[in-house]
């Protein structure tokens, strides 16, 4: 039995505009709708520096909070109770307050290929030398750079319809988005390709949600731990702690891949240069209940293997514009 007192509160769910944002969102609210009928759920839209800024690339305008700040704000300022995020664009260091309060059940955290329609029979790797490619990912771009560089990127912005319909209208030959979004949206048919993990390793957090909070509401904590997804969990904090010891952020080529087998979890990081040529990828393997842990030795991995020396380039590489 819950303690939460259900008679008389209103609980407001901070949200980012886009459609994603709200589909992701307004399941979240119908889901502890279920489980507290008496509570009356309010959802609050914001709008991000990340939404407002589309013409120039994610890596250069920072992303410290691109996609989260003004989400934040409205929970210190106790406009909000708690918000709703793509975990994979909450950074790994909170403001001073807040916690991550809860983490869904991922779906699919794989990247997928759109194709244009001239392409219908191809695939990432027997697409024509100097075909478009859109990503505002460097994640993506480092490894596709490293495994396809005969294909030639561009930078892409703008929510998935506004993406797909640059596509379509033929600026680009293929995009790269998530799958989960793409599922979220019910646009699964625009999925041509789902890219192997030994090809292109996932954000860190992609496919699930990401539930922040103020870390002294335990009232909201217990609501919210109605919808925590333990192996979600687990597999997203040794990620998350990954890269908060590698100091990058969401725009940084940093990507992992985590899988759960019992109480044994196995965490792949990779750290890979802009252009491509340099990308270093290592395992470790280790009990679930050490997660956050498994994350910081994985780090310590990569950085004896060169890693803090690529992404220092990287970082002076955006610096420079």
């Amino acid at each position: 039995m819950t303690s939460v007192d259900t008679s008389t509160r209103t609980i407001r769910i901070g949200t980012r505009k886009s459609q994603l944002a709200l589909v992701q969102t307004y399941w979240v609210k119908a889901e502890l709708e279920k489980h507290f009928p008496n509570i009356d759920f309010e959802v609050d839209k914001i709008s991000t520096k990340g939404d407002k800024i589309l013409d120039v690339a994610l890596a250069k305008i920072g992303d410290k909070g691109l996609f989260t700040k003004e989400l934040e704000v409205g929970m210190l300022e106790r406009e909000t109770d708690f918000a709703v995020h793509s975990l994979k664009d909450l950074p790994t260091n909170l403001p001073e307050g807040l916690m991550l309060g809860c983490v869904t059940k991922r779906v699919d955290p794989a990247d997928a290929l759109a194709i244009n329609v001239k392409h219908q029979d191809k695939q990432l790797d027997t697409l024509p030398e100097g075909a478009v490619i859109g990503t505002s990912s460097l994640r993506r771009l480092a490894q596709l750079r490293h495994y396809y560089p005969h294909l030639e990127f561009k930078d892409i912005r703008g929510n998935v319809n506004t993406r797909l319909a640059k596509l379509d209208a033929g600026e680009y030959d293929g995009i790269i988005l998530a799958v989960a979004g793409l599922q979220r949206l019910n646009m699964s048919d625009r999925i041509h390709q789902v890219i192997p993990n030994d090809i292109s390793l996932h954000a860190v957090g992609q496919g699930a949600l990401g539930i922040e909070c103020r870390a002294e509401d335990t009232e909201i904590l217990e609501v919210l731990k109605v919808l925590e997804d333990a192996d979600s969990r687990d597999r997203t904090y040794a990620e998350r702690s990954f890269l908060r010891e590698l100091e990058g952020g969401c725009q940084v080529p940093i990507g992992v891949n985590t899988s759960i087998e019992g109480n044994t979890l196995t965490l792949v990081g990779m750290v890979a240069s802009l252009d491509g040529k340099q990308l270093i990828k290592d395992t470790v393997t280790g009990n679930r209940s050490d997660a956050e842990q498994l994350g910081k030795d994985l780090a310590a991995r990569l950085r004896e293997q060169g890693a803090g020396e690529i992404l220092a380039e990287i970082f002076a590489q955006i610096e420079r514009g």
